[in-house]
């Protein structure tokens, strides 16, 4: 595979600077790439959530991009990103919107509002897609369903108690229902919905506080259940959505998690010791690839998201230090080796997506 080589630090605009103690690291992607963008959440109820861009093509790194290409701020605590066709996607759990922008430019095309009959926002999380609609899982135990090509809201759904995560698999959608604004009562189960119908036709029960969830080619989704963060550990979780039949991965106990082209790779951080550990596992063979992922020494101080670039195989982590100061990038190949870093990102740096050809 070709693969173009770039200076992070060569032709930066004056939105970026790098570290003046750390030497320039060259960027190694493929030719199908033209860049990667980087949702950073920014601190709570402070309206300071951040698009970070990085384009391959003239090797120029932008902070606050989405200010940029549209004179206003992207709002309170962007969540996640997604691309879809020609679209991105922005959850901006804090703002209660689905910022929708077209992934070449980060131009806003639409900004959604999602709240309730009453102006209540309805606090969105994550989002999946399927056949050109856009699904939505929003804390006050809400689905919406956002048709791709008129941006326009068609249904809601409930669902069950404070949905944090969604995926869909054979025709379903799988949510998890974390029940997190209940602390310390948090929920255990998982909506399966009916592609469809668009209706809630069961529920599952899988371990304390269901999060993130993703599916693997095989159509199995695999989730982290986060445990109440005192007695009850995380778990790491299969659900067969031929069956819907749970499985818990003895010994696999991450906080946080990834999956594309069936590995996924997993961290623990322990924020009382600050200890962390990373593996990778192959979904296929439902066996760990590697205990410890990374294996040429990185240290990461706080790892905050973790993703991989469909093309090469290749993992974004983002540090996110003390949480009020700008985070880093990495990125390690499949070997565990880091490729590059780019260093201040943005504050609280979360989800990588990469713009292809």
């Amino acid at each position: 595979m070709k693969v173009r080589v770039l200076l992070i630090c060569l032709s930066v605009s004056l939105l970026f600077s790098c570290k003046k103690d750390e030497p320039e690291t060259p960027i190694v992607v493929p030719e199908e790439t033209v860049g990667f963008y980087l949702c950073c959440e920014g601190l709570f109820n402070q309206n300071n959530g951040s698009l970070f861009y990085y384009d391959v093509e003239t090797g120029q790194a932008h902070r606050n991009y989405f200010e940029t290409q549209n004179q206003r701020g992207l709002g309170d605590l962007p969540n996640d990103l997604k691309i879809y066709g020609s679209k991105m996607y922005c959850v901006v759990n804090g703002s209660n919107t689905l910022e929708v922008m077209n992934a070449a430019t980060g131009v806003s095309l639409r900004q959604i509002r999602l709240t309730n009959d009453d102006g209540v926002g309805r606090q969105p999380r994550y989002i999946a897609f399927h056949q050109n609609k856009g699904y939505v899982c929003n804390f006050d135990g809400t689905v919406v369903r956002i048709d791709t090509s008129s941006l326009a809201i068609e249904a809601i759904m409930d669902c069950g108690k404070n949905p944090d995560g969604i995926c869909v698999a054979n025709n379903k959608i799988y949510v998890s229902n974390s029940g997190g604004l209940d602390f310390p009562n948090f929920d255990n189960t998982v909506s399966v919905i009916d592609i469809e119908s668009f209706t809630e036709i069961k529920r599952i029960t899988v371990g304390v506080n269901p999060g993130k969830m993703f599916s693997d080619s095989e159509g199995d989704v695999y989730l982290i259940s986060r445990g109440d963060y005192g007695g009850v550990s995380p778990v790491f979780q299969r659900i067969d959505s031929r069956t819907d039949a749970v499985q818990t991965f003895d010994n696999i106990n991450p906080t946080n998690f990834t999956l594309c082209n069936d590995i996924a790779y997993l961290y623990h951080y322990d924020y009382v010791s600050g200890s962390s550990w990373f593996k990778s596992f192959d979904c296929k063979t439902e066996q760990t690839i590697s205990e410890s992922f990374i294996t040429d020494g990185t240290a990461i101080n706080t790892p905050y998201g973790i993703d991989v670039n469909p093309l090469t195989g290749d993992v974004y982590i983002t540090d996110a230090y003390n949480f009020t100061v700008q985070g880093d990038l990495y990125c390690f190949d499949k070997e565990g080796k880091q490729r590059f870093k780019i260093a201040e990102v943005g504050l609280n740096p979360n989800v990588t997506v990469v713009l292809k050809q």
